[in-house]
């Protein structure tokens, strides 16, 4: 380039370089937005990826305690899936169609004020008692429960598995072909099962007799019960030595405290203890009465009824899902689910205890029948009775184009060893029946040691990647919120990540979205500690504890599913 056209270039850059700033009045004005202009723009190109070297998380409290899970690594330095990251920079766009998600779980409250807007309806079936669709199931308006019957009563307890493997080798091995390796299998499970249910009955017992004392005690020291954990703590070293008895109640009461229990938890914990023991573990309980269908016919599909919100006031989950898939934005209560343009479909297959297969297989194929895009399951269990209806059914789902999604589990299990917890796509870690799975694990709001929840199971076999699941704020039924943890909870908000991709992007298959979720997701090069069965400790690499290695993240994943819609 010779001198006289890089002159004129540099008069003509200087002239309009002139001219807007005599538009912005200064110079700094100027500089300002071309900042704001150049940040946005590389924003919107680049991946977001997390290095130890540069970014540092902090201390998540106060409001910000709420929406933790929606907030980005780089901006927030908080392990979110960086949802308000994307919508701020405008990346996410309109919705150009509505999608279904089925939630495989108990019933939904779904006239919840955050929820009802996102209730999906049958277009063909009206209330009228009849079966308008042809489809085997009376008045599905909004969805099925396969935990009911004609006369509007519904199972609010069920059984462990182990119960039902023991009692079928046992009782009817004709009819149940059960392997003698399932049986002692089922057998060890149901005797941890009561181990655990005795332990919780005694604890209660304790907490019967401590909390008062410890309460009527302290109203000497604090007589409005205004204490501190601080304060507390004091107290007991002042009397450790002088009151060993004040000081065991001060202590319990610290305790007490610190875990926020109250008359009313303990009332609750003993009421779960003693519906374990009376019916998840009791030999006797027949729970399919209600239906009065044959668990063990998969056939057999005239069950059930369509009352999908009948008691909310003993089956909560399903609502806590929905709630952060789809729940309407609640500035009051500091709440929002990750897809607006969905519908939620409630498909009831869970009750107090473990799922049937046969409602788990029915439910998926229900789901799939009736246009679901993506099927949400947050269950699930150490023993499969059936597993191979099941096996078929995500088969079925995976061949119709259906992404389903589904919580690893709050055992602390390595599925690369304990790899025969349901449901899963594969059997004994071999191949997968299809490719449309997704099974996650949960993540905490801490970088470091305590990344990996410590309840969440894990496996780079099985697991296929992570996502915020502890202290997370979502909806309970009547129009009420709770704070709560589990990989239920991640789950969730994979299928609302994935909802709200594929409503901007539908040209993708359930497969390229599976892709996209994985490879998108955020890498976390830390080591985290995980406690072993022996109780010893050990460190492994976060990105060692799933087949993707990261946490899912909604700005990456519309930049990939954007590439790969548009790519040349």
């Amino acid at each position: 380039m010779n001198r006289t056209t890089s002159f004129s270039y540099g008069q003509i850059y200087r002239e309009k370089i002139f001219s807007i700033v005599k538009k912005l009045k200064s110079v700094i004005a100027l500089g300002v937005f071309l900042f704001v202009v150049l940040k946005t723009a590389v924003a919107q190109v680049t991946p977001i990826s997390w290095e130890a070297s540069y970014s540092k998380t902090k201390m998540v409290s106060g409001e910000e305690k709420n929406l933790w899970h929606l907030k980005d690594i780089l901006t927030d330095t908080i392990p979110g899936i960086s949802l308000l990251r994307a919508e701020e920079e405008g990346l996410i766009g309109d919705s150009k169609r509505e999608i279904v998600i089925a939630v495989l779980d108990t019933e939904m409250d779904i006239e919840h004020k955050n929820l009802a807007q996102h209730l999906w309806k049958n277009p063909k079936e009206i209330k009228n008692g009849k079966d308008d669709d042809g489809n085997g199931y009376v008045d599905d308006v909004n969805g099925w429960n396969f935990l009911g019957n004609t006369f509007g009563e519904n199972v609010i307890f069920s059984s462990d598995e182990s119960v039902r493997i023991i009692r079928g080798y046992e009782k009817d091995s004709a009819r149940i072909k059960i392997t003698l390796d399932a049986y002692e299998k089922a057998k060890k499970e149901y005797q941890k099962g009561l181990e655990q249910v005795d332990g919780n009955m005694e604890y209660v017992a304790f907490l019967r007799n401590t909390f008062p004392k410890s309460k009527d005690t302290l109203k000497t020291f604090f007589p409005k019960e205004d204490y501190t954990i601080t304060q507390l703590d004091s107290l007991y070293s002042r009397y450790k030595e002088k009151d060993k008895e004040l000081a065991r109640l001060i202590y319990y009461m610290a305790d007490y405290l610190k875990y926020e229990l109250s008359e009313e938890w303990i009332d609750t914990f003993e009421s779960e203890a003693r519906n374990k023991r009376d019916h998840m573990y009791n030999m006797d309980y027949d729970d399919r009465s209600v239906q009065g269908d044959d668990p063990y016919n998969l056939e057999q599909k005239a069950y059930g009824n369509g009352i999908i919100n009948g008691n909310l006031d003993k089956l909560y989950h399903g609502t806590e899902v929905a709630g952060l898939i789809a729940s309407k934005p609640d500035t009051v209560n500091k709440i929002r689910g990750i897809c607006d343009s969905c519908k939620l479909m409630p498909v009831c297959i869970s009750a107090n205890g473990s799922e049937h297969d046969k409602d788990i297989a029915l439910g998926i194929r229900y789901a799939v029948d009736n246009n679901a895009d993506i099927i949400n399951m947050s269950f699930g269990k150490a023993l499969s009775l059936n597993s191979v209806w099941v096996l078929d059914a995500l088969k079925y789902a995976s061949d119709k184009g259906v992404l389903v999604i589904s919580s690893a589990g709050n055992s602390n299990y390595n599925l690369n060893e304990v790899n025969d917890y349901y449901p899963n796509d594969n059997l004994d870690n071999g191949p997968e029946f299809g490719n449309t799975f997704i099974l996650v694990g949960s993540n905490s709001n801490k970088v470091g040691e305590n990344l990996r929840s410590r309840f969440s199971n894990y496996g780079n076999y099985d697991v296929d990647l992570f996502a915020p699941g502890e202290e997370i704020i979502t909806t309970m039924p009547f129009d009420t919120f709770k704070l709560d943890s589990g990989t239920s909870l991640s789950s969730a908000l994979v299928s609302g990540t994935a909802a709200l991709v594929w409503s901007r992007f539908p040209e993708l298959h359930a497969s390229e979205l599976k892709e996209i979720l994985l490879n998108s997701g955020v890498a976390y090069d830390v080591k985290v500690k995980i406690r072993l069965p022996n109780k010893a400790y050990q460190w492994k690499a976060f990105d060692t504890l799933s087949k993707s290695g990261k946490i899912v993240n909604v700005y990456n994943a519309f930049l990939m599913a954007d590439q790969m819609v548009n790519k040349p």
